[in-house]
């Protein structure tokens, strides 16, 4: 009993020490970092520009070293490092070789692709890396720097349709000021003001600046030998003006096709942005229009090299980059074309778009905006309702519906939609007359009455015929033609002449007269080298007739004032917008001659037979000129 009590007291307390006893879990033992290890760690660092980490792997590291890793990246203008998995070349455990493979991304000239090696020292149970120049690349040794050079070969040119160029290497006089040899401020800003129309308070604002220096060449305006020839003589006498040459790429003529061609430039911080490698700042690159939409084709690639520089003086070429040739972009822009639209819009103060495209092709002849100092593009971008334009859809809808161009209509003085009202412009009524003369006449409430007793959707189907609703690429943005299905009766009747949500650009209304003409709508296209856009072809019959009813606007309609114009066809338009009372309009007029389709538009301009017409007149009188083909840069050159 004894034994038995003293055996599991025994027990007892052994249980009881047993935690206190169990020996404690010894730390692991954290083996040093191979070299393989250490050169991943290093890279690592390389690739984030962490300098300080790059540092603390090294044995007896250079004083020097942050300095030449800045050296380095400066000079040759780094802007990103990356790293494949380092492979372990050699190691007979004092020493070791790491080999690696970077590529390093150089401002404005791509990737670089180096191998090289990193050199490991054990010291003790530890690894430190032996750093030396040969790291940055295999053949540079200490005392060497890295350098680079960088040129882009010549731009390729704008050509119109014949191949002949559009954009040629020239000059331009920058005009400006010289702050401190200006005696008279105000007369110096009312002078650029007169002769330039450079905005007096800029100027002001400009000589006022805190930072201006005295002797600092302050630039306003940039304008054409030409031009300088006009006012040097008003602007020379006048103390603190200065000009000074600028090499630049000149068109055909002041303003000539300026939206479409577009400008060049240096290289905007946004622009910068959107174009990427191979651009740095400072380059010279397209800014607006075609120049900046081709810009990669008419640039080409800059070339480059990478070189070593020895203490010696003499250099080794590392690596080359291989450039290549701005290529030349041929438009479908004909010379003479667009120098008509350009005559024609020379002294509009309004506004303005005139747009012409081939009738079998759907190619841009010529497209022009203004006001040539504002950036809309808006032959191009501009939307706006066409007002009775559009009627030359609604009568493709009534043609292919059985309706003949001297089919018997009614023209009252006004209707009812949708509990709306809808009268004719200037109260007009013709009674019982033919769809020709209500074509030609605009008759509002004959369209209206027409269309109410085709089926919905035969408005809609013709308009897709024109091409509304449908998406194409012109070569720069241009967002076509919409005609969104109506909401009501009272929406119905104003669609049908080109009011409610209806809304053209210029360039498409030029198509919509083209495919009158043709009989095909063709998708427009700035670009002789592009694919075939989107067509889609009229319905039987209705082309012969819509030229009937067009030709009619011009030989006894709205158009009447153009009928010495011989085989003009078109449509007129006066298009309401806005809420003022009365209304204030949009001035149109689509036509078709001899193969070209074209739309005028004056913003604002009031109404299309008396604002638009007369510069469609200018535009074919300019196009039928003697010597209308001879623009061929003789006033850039």
């Amino acid at each position: 009993m004894f034994r038995r009590a003293v055996i599991s007291w025994v027990g007892l307390c052994l249980l009881l020490l047993f935690p206190a006893c169990t020996p404690r879990a010894a730390r692991p033992v954290v083996a040093p970092e191979g070299p393989e290890d250490l050169a991943r760690r290093y890279l690592d660092a390389w690739a984030r520009n962490d300098v300080a980490a790059q540092r603390k792997g090294l044995l007896d590291a250079p004083a020097d070293f942050d300095a030449q890793q800045a050296r380095w990246r400066q000079d040759l203008g780094v802007v990103a490092s990356r790293f494949e998995r380092p492979e372990l070349e050699a190691d007979d455990g004092v020493t070791a070789v790491v080999r690696f493979r970077g590529v390093h991304t150089l401002r404005g000239l791509g990737d670089w692709e180096v191998e090289s090696r990193l050199r490991f020292e054990r010291k003790g149970p530890r690894w430190g890396l032996r750093w030396t120049p040969e790291v940055l690349h295999p053949a540079a040794r200490p005392g060497d720097r890295f350098g680079r050079n960088r040129s882009w070969g010549p731009r390729g040119a704008l050509l119109d349709a014949d191949g002949d160029p559009l954009t040629v290497p020239g000059e331009v006089i920058r005009i400006g000021v010289m702050p401190g040899r200006v005696k008279d401020r105000a007369a110096v800003a009312s002078v650029l003001q007169a002769q330039l129309g450079v905005d007096p308070a800029r100027v002001l604002a400009a000589l006022n600046a805190a930072n201006v220096q005295p002797e600092q060449f302050v630039a306003f305006i940039d304008v054409r030998p030409e031009r300088y020839q006009q006012v040097r003589a008003v602007l020379a006498p006048v103390p603190g003006i200065f000009f000074r040459k600028k090499p630049a790429r000149l068109t055909p003529a002041e303003g000539f096709a300026a939206h479409t061609l577009g400008r060049v430039g240096e290289v905007t911080a946004e622009a910068l942005q959107l174009l990427g490698l191979p651009y740095q700042a400072g380059d010279v690159v397209g800014l607006s229009g075609l120049e900046r939409a081709q810009e990669r084709t008419l640039a080409g690639r800059p070339s480059g090299e990478v070189r070593l520089l020895r203490r010696s003086g003499d250099s080794e070429v590392l690596y080359r980059f291989d450039g290549e040739p701005g290529r030349d972009v041929r438009t479908t822009l004909r010379m003479d074309v667009q120098a008509a639209a350009e005559a024609a819009l020379m002294d509009v103060t309004w506004p303005a778009a005139l747009v012409a495209v081939d009738t079998s092709t759907g190619q841009v002849l010529a497209v022009a905006s203004r006001p040539l100092g504002e950036a809309l593009h808006r032959a191009l971008t501009g939307r706006y309702p066409p007002g009775s334009t559009f009627k030359v859809v609604t009568a493709e809808a009534l043609l292919a519906n059985g309706l003949k161009p001297d089919s018997r209509v009614d023209c009252p003085l006004e209707v009812t939609a949708g509990r709306k009202r809808f009268r004719n412009f200037e109260s007009e009524v013709l009674g019982t007359t033919t769809l020709r003369r209500a074509f030609a006449l605009s008759c509002n409430t004959t369209f209206i009455q027409l269309e109410s007793k085709l089926d919905p959707s035969a408005l809609q189907d013709a308009t897709r015929r024109f091409g509304f609703g449908v998406a194409y690429d012109v070569g720069l943005p241009s967002p076509g033609a919409t005609f969104p299905e109506p909401r009501d009766d009272a929406e119905r009747a104003s669609s049908v002449m080109g009011q409610g949500r209806v809304l053209v650009t210029p360039l498409h209304m030029a198509t919509v007269a083209a495919a009158a003409d043709s009989g095909v709508w063709h998708a427009p296209s700035l670009l002789a080298d592009a694919d075939a856009g989107p067509e889609a072809r009229l319905s039987p019959g209705t082309p012969k007739a819509l030229r009937e009813l067009m030709r009619a606007v011009v030989t006894e309609g709205t158009a009447k004032s153009a009928a010495s114009v011989a085989g003009l066809m078109g449509k007129t338009g006066t298009a309401e917008f806005g809420t003022s009372v009365p209304p204030e309009t949009h001035a149109w007029f689509v036509g078709v001659r001899g193969g070209i389709g074209f739309a005028v538009f004056v913003e604002g301009g009031g109404v299309g037979g008396r604002v638009a017409v007369p510069l469609a007149i200018r535009f074919l009188k300019a196009l039928d000129a003697p010597g209308a083909l001879s623009l061929k840069h003789d006033d850039a050159s």
